[in-house]
């Protein structure tokens, strides 16, 4: 058989598979609750497609996040699959590259680099760092080309630097998602040293510029530059595109990989490491392969993700100034929160996407709100920094936001619905004489408008803490309470969790039933549980 008669293609085996979670519940519990249950549903699926590839000496994967199979596969392979009742779709894994490129490239410098950027200036966020919150105990993450973890700007705010130390470790901090070299660069020789990363790479590496970029948008800080908007979040990544090209797995796969991070070997895998926001500056065009028979595999995944209390940023796209131009993943899906670019003086750039969203059929509002993305200054390779351009400048922005609001107020960590309410009520409104949109706010040009991240952080401190209702037989006793040096349980549990009631992690163990707490100062905490049927407990005890 010639390879022209293989294809790598998708496999859907199952309908909607959303996890839906109660909305109070802490992000950690939420986490652990999709996790679990995706693992469980995956097992199930597609078992008589598993069965016929295994078969044929097939390689597949299948994931959790959406009920996908990926395989290479031949035409008559396709007609049999396509047969099984469990098979509800079949669509070519095409290639297809990051549409909010960058639209301008300008290496001008027209400010005094000791001030934070313009676009940090504008949405408020240095008024946000004089109030103390600067992102503090909250971690972002980006899928794109990859990043320059070593750049001065970036390294201090990397999950995996210990800056004490000087110890780096890259487990749980980064996941390579490429693994073979794209073919739409037509490479006359195709070959790992094309990439100047290589393939499958064991910490973070940059290809191309752009994920360097909108990371150091999102947490940049050093001594003379001031370009990220929460300079003291800490941050995790995947790279899901080769020199700016990607596929629906690399995607996939990075998305899966931040629902639960693994080592870099892939084992091991920690929902409760999962980032609080994604920033996602990509976009899967039509003509690469994204289409109306597969968005539903992308939308399933960002519904899992905030299910899971992880929210997902995404940029419109830069495909100008005509109405409903907002037509890709992951841009178009009703629970990614979807970033349109404006400018110094808040004019919609031109090049920003515009709603409704027709492509899907659905005609909702997008984008939710605009954020700057035109000029904006931030990292590139080499210890670079650079004047760029594009919704997928402003993405990060919003993402830095949300790091903000956070860490202003832990209790709204996990709470995705919350902080999107949050933003889009603070926002800027604005309108533009327009033949997209009639004289009215919220808009498809502008969303609700541009973000004001300080008036955001101020409505977040006046919101009461998450309500600690529980759902039945979720809460975990425990006796004694309060514990003086070790916790012991009746059963033993595959996962246990001891976090602070801010919601940060401060000790993971598996397959115990008693831990020593003697290094935890005096306090309040909380003590989560999974069992072997995947049923998440939690309790708070006080540390005498």
């Amino acid at each position: 058989m010639s390879e022209g008669d293989l294809h790598s293609v998708c496999i859907r085996v199952a309908h909607l598979d959303v996890i839906s979670t109660p909305s109070h519940l802490p992000k950690l519990e939420k986490g652990i609750t999709v996790y679990n249950k995706l693992k469980l549903l995956e097992a199930k699926r597609g078992m008589k497609t598993k069965q016929y590839l295994d078969n044929q000496n097939q390689t597949y994967r299948s994931f959790l996040i959406a009920p996908v199979i990926i395989s290479t596969v031949s035409n008559e392979d396709i007609n049999v699959l396509l047969s099984f009742e469990e098979v509800v779709a079949i669509s070519h894994n095409e290639n297809y590259m990051m549409a909010s490129y960058l639209s301008h490239d300008n290496v001008v410098e027209t400010r005094d680099p000791e001030d934070p950027e313009w676009g940090i200036q504008k949405i408020e966020a240095d008024s946000v760092w004089n109030l103390g919150y600067r992102g503090q105990n909250v971690v972002v993450a980006g899928q794109d080309t990859g990043y320059e973890w070593e750049h001065q700007s970036l390294k201090a705010q990397y999950a995996g630097w210990n800056q004490e130390t000087e110890i780096v470790n890259h487990n749980y901090r980064w996941h390579d998602a490429i693994h073979e070299i794209s073919p739409l660069h037509n490479d006359s020789i195709v070959e790992a040293s094309n990439n100047p990363c290589g393939l499958s790479v064991n910490f973070p590496c940059d290809d191309h510029n752009h994920g360097t970029h909108t990371m150091g948008t999102m947490v940049g800080s050093d001594s003379l530059y001031q370009i990220g908007v929460a300079p003291e979040a800490k941050w995790i990544a995947c790279r899901s595109m080769e020199r700016g090209y990607g596929t629906l797995e690399t995607y996939l796969e990075c998305f899966e990989w931040f629902l639960a991070p693994t080592r870099i070997d892939g084992t091991a895998p920690k929902p409760w490491l999962a980032p609080d926001v994604i920033n996602n500056s990509w976009a899967c065009p039509e003509m690469e392969g994204c289409n109306s028979a597969n968005f539903s595999i992308l939308d399933q995944a960002v519904q899992n993700l905030t299910q899971a209390g992880i929210a997902v940023v995404a940029s419109a796209g830069n495909s100008g100034d005509d109405c409903s131009t907002i037509i890709t993943p992951a841009a178009i899906f009703d629970m990614s929160f979807t970033v349109g670019a404006t400018n110094a003086v808040d004019t919609l750039a031109d090049f920003s996407s515009r709603g409704p969203i027709i492509v899907d059929s659905t005609f909702n509002m997008k984008p939710n709100v605009t954020a700057p993305g035109v000029d904006v200054r931030s990292s590139i390779r080499n210890g670079e920094y650079r004047v760029f351009s594009g919704t997928s400048m402003a993405g990060p922005h919003v993402a830095g936001a949300i790091a903000l609001i956070i860490s202003a107020n832990p209790s709204l960590k996990g709470q995705v619905e919350t902080i999107f309410d949050i933003l889009q009520s603070t926002a800027k409104p604005l309108t533009l004489d327009d033949h997209c949109e009639e004289d009215q706010v919220p808009n498809n040009l502008y969303g609700h408008g541009r973000i004001n991240v300080l008036k955001a952080v101020e409505m977040a401190l006046v919101i009461s803490d998450v309500d600690e209702e529980v759902i039945e037989d979720s809460e975990l006793t425990i006796i004694p309470n309060p514990i003086g040096d070790q916790i012991t349980l009746e059963h033993y549990y595959p996962t246990l969790l001891i976090s602070s009631t801010q919601g940060q992690l401060v000790g993971s163990y598996t397959y115990v039933n008693a831990v020593s707490v003697s290094h935890l100062p005096t306090g309040s905490y909380v003590l989560t549980t999974v069992d072997s049927n995947a049923i998440v407990r939690s309790g708070k005890f006080i540390k005498l």
